[in-house]
C-alpha cells in the first residue's frame, strides 16, 4: 500500500497533507509564464521562416482538428483563421506533432474509481507508446487532496511503472476535482519548460464536490498555458444514463476542458480510450501568431476555425482550441 508519506503534496514538503477545499489561490510563482509568449521560439523558427526575428513574442495556440473519419492531418498555416479579441491575426507558423509534450496524468482515487483505474494501469505501457522520445510524463492522484507520485520524467518506461502503482494507493474519500486541476496547473508553472506543449489528462467519474470556482481554475490554466482533457469513467454500468450533477455543491471538469481547448471521452473501455486520447493529444497543431497590443495582464479572447477552403476539403470538422489567454505583465 502506498501511503501519503510516499507521495508529495503539490508544491509542498513531502508528506504534508493539506485540505484542498480552500478558495484561496497562492500568489503566482515568479517564473510563471502567463501564456507561451516564446521569445526563444522566434529564434528557433527563424531558420524555417524568414518572417521571424530574434526577440519577437509569439502566442501559441494548441489546436485539434477532427473529422468524422478521425484526426485531420497535413494542414498548414493558411488553413486556419485565428481571431484575437475578434480581430483576424496572421498565423506565422504552424506545426503538427513536432513540439515536445509535458503531460501530467491525474488519477481520481475516490473509492468508486478503483476497478476502472486497474484497467487503465494495466494498459499504461501500450498507451504511452503513442508518445515520442523527448516527451515527459508526471503522475499525480487526488481525492479531497492532491499528491504528486512522480515528477516530470522523459523515461516512458519508468512513467508506465508509476502508473501501474496507482492501484496500490489507498482509494477513498471525496472528489475535489477542480482544486486538483488547479494544483496541477501550478505545478506546471513551476516545473515545466515553457517551450513545450503542456497538458493534463485526468481519469475520473467527474462527480465532484465543490472545491473552488471554475473561473479561478480557467484563469490559472490560461496563465500556465495548460490544456485539460479527461477520460470520464462511470461506475454505473455501461448502459446507465447519468444525469448532470445538480446544485452549487457539485463540480465537473467540463467547463474547464472546453475553455482550455481540450476534450472528454466517455471511456467504456478505459485502456483503449487512454491510448486513443494520447494519440489525439500528440497529433494536435501548434499555431503561432504575434499578439496585438493590449493592457499587460489583461485577458484576451481567442477563436480558431478552418479557412473556407479547408472547410470545403474537410466538411463537418470539429476544431478545439483554447478560448483565451492573458497578456504578460512587465517582467514576465
Amino acid at each position: 500500500m502506498i501511503t501519503d508519506s510516499d507521495r508529495t503534496r503539490f508544491g509542498r514538503k513531502k508528506g504534508h497533507r493539506i485540505h484542498s477545499g480552500a478558495l484561496l489561490i497562492d500568489a503566482w510563482h515568479t517564473g510563471t509564464v502567463r501564456l507561451t509568449f516564446l521569445l526563444a521560439a522566434a529564434a528557433l523558427l527563424y531558420a524555417q521562416d524568414p518572417v521571424f526575428r530574434t526577440g519577437v513574442s509569439l502566442v501559441r495556440v494548441d489546436v485539434q482538428v477532427m473529422s468524422p473519419a478521425g484526426i485531420v492531418e497535413g494542414l498548414h498555416a493558411e488553413d486556419f483563421i485565428v481571431k484575437d479579441n475578434g480581430q483576424p491575426q496572421p498565423v506565422r507558423y504552424c506545426s503538427q506533432d513536432e513540439d515536445p509534450l509535458d503531460l501530467l496524468l491525474l488519477f481520481d482515487i475516490s473509492e468508486s474509481m478503483r476497478p476502472s483505474i486497474r484497467r487503465v494501469a494495466a494498459s499504461a505501457r501500450t498507451a504511452l507508446s503513442e508518445l515520442r522520445k523527448g516527451d515527459r510524463i508526471a503522475v499525480a492522484d487526488f481525492n479531497t487532496d492532491s499528491y504528486l507520485m512522480a515528477p516530470f520524467n522523459d523515461n516512458l518506461e519508468e512513467a508506465a511503472g508509476t502508473v501501474a502503482r496507482v492501484v496500490d494507493l489507498r482509494f477513498g474519500g471525496g472528489t475535489h476535482i477542480l482544486s486538483a486541476v488547479n494544483d496541477a496547473a501550478k505545478y506546471f508553472a513551476r516545473n515545466s519548460d515553457p517551450h513545450r506543449r503542456r497538458a493534463i489528462l485526468v481519469f475520473t467519474d467527474d462527480e465532484g464536490q465543490f472545491s473552488m470556482r471554475e473561473k479561478s481554475v480557467v484563469d490559472r490554466m490560461w496563465q500556465s498555458d495548460v490544456l485539460l482533457c479527461g477520460l470520464i469513467i462511470r461506475s454505473h454500468g455501461e448502459n446507465a444514463i447519468v444525469s448532470p450533477l445538480p446544485g452549487p455543491n457539485y463540480e465537473t471538469i467540463l467547463g474547464v476542458v472546453e475553455k482550455t481547448g481540450g476534450e472528454t471521452v466517455d471511456a467504456d473501455d478505459p485502456g483503449h480510450a487512454f491510448r486513443e486520447m494520447l494519440r489525439r493529444m500528440r497529433k494536435r497543431y501548434s499555431l503561432y501568431y504575434e499578439p496585438p497590443q493590449g493592457k499587460p495582464g489583461s485577458a484576451r479572447k481567442v477563436d480558431v476555425e478552418l479557412s473556407p477552403a479547408a472547410k470545403l476539403k474537410y466538411p463537418a470538422t470539429q476544431v478545439l482550441a483554447r478560448k483565451g489567454y492573458f497578456l504578460p505583465s512587465p517582467g514576465q
